[in-house]
């Protein structure tokens, strides 16, 4: 396998942070519609199976409502998936240099281990932003469509009143922070892992540096990346859904992190934390994929 080309300096993690930000934009247009069966069907018992969910949506709310609270992440997701790739790259590029300080006259390439470590660190320095991004989504995803129950006015409303209900804006906007950063080292830890092991090996297998990967086969193995991101991951997410759609005060329904997980386990049994997997893997293949081929092929033409 050849080692990555190494560089860094402000102007390398500048392409990286571009890259990831046209990534993170194509990201929440192919997946938003996804993700809202998803957190319905995580966070309700109203829906039987995703092709319900998807069916009522439509019949009850239109077209438009797939669509719901996607200003909040189509700002915040492009920053997200940015941030994400840019500390990818900057951990890659400090091990790169710490094997070649470890061996000199023959340095190793970046391991798998490593490649994980990575991104797991990505995904705990996403995780800062991702947090409140998710909460407000999930919140305007889940309240009530007629304007009259409306709860929130849009995402600036949504944010002044979690903080106003919740105590402040740390307690109230960063409600379930605990499982997100849990979900985003493992999820990110495993995408980043899985994307470089199928890229390498093939680029090894063929005899081929990585540029010449065609884009078809970078697409395809970001979406099967995706899927590895979810399988890994999901339990936490269905955690982080329920904890984030919590009431405040006398509502509030989980104390912790590990109440939610005792409750789950108690009324649903290992499945509870499995609801909603079935659309969230149909829409990680399309998503995982948009955003590592245009990710990959937006360095390739910046570089």
């Amino acid at each position: 396998m050849k080692l990555q080309e190494q560089g860094g300096g402000a102007l390398q993690t500048s392409k990286d942070l571009f890259a990831g930000a046209v990534g993170g934009v194509t990201q929440v247009l192919v997946g938003q519609p996804f993700d809202i069966i998803k957190v319905r069907l995580q966070t309700s018992t109203a829906h039987k199976s995703a092709l319900e969910a998807a069916a009522s949506i439509w019949k009850h709310e239109g077209a438009l409502a797939f669509y719901k609270g996607t200003l909040t992440p189509l700002l915040g997701i492009g920053a997200c998936v940015s941030v994400q790739f840019g500390a990818f790259h900057q951990a890659r590029r400090w091990f790169e240099a710490r094997n070649a300080a470890a061996s000199p006259s023959a340095p190793l390439p970046v391991s798998y281990g490593q490649y994980y470590a990575a991104g797991a660190f990505a995904g705990i320095s996403n995780s800062v932003l991702s947090g409140p991004i998710e909460h407000v989504r999930i919140r305007l995803q889940t309240q009530p469509h007629a304007a009259s129950a409306r709860l929130y006015n849009g995402p600036l409303d949504c944010v002044r009143k979690l903080s106003a209900q919740g105590g402040g804006i740390l307690p109230g906007l960063f409600r379930g922070q605990s499982v997100t950063v849990l979900r985003e080292a493992q999820a990110y830890g495993v995408w980043f892992l899985s994307f470089e092991w199928l890229m390498n090996s093939d680029a090894a297998r063929n005899g081929i540096d990585r540029r010449e990967i065609p884009s078809w086969k970078i697409a395809f193995y970001g979406g099967l990346a995706g899927e590895a991101l979810w399988l890994a991951s999901y339990p936490f997410d269905v955690v982080k859904s329920k904890m984030q759609t919590d009431g405040y005060g006398a509502a509030r329904r989980y104390a912790t992190m590990r109440d939610c997980f005792a409750q789950i386990w108690r009324a649903e049994g290992a499945l509870g934390f499995w609801k909603g997997i079935g659309p969230t893997l149909l829409r990680a293949m399309p998503v995982s994929a948009a955003t590592f081929a245009t990710v990959e092929l937006t360095m390739r033409m910046i570089n």
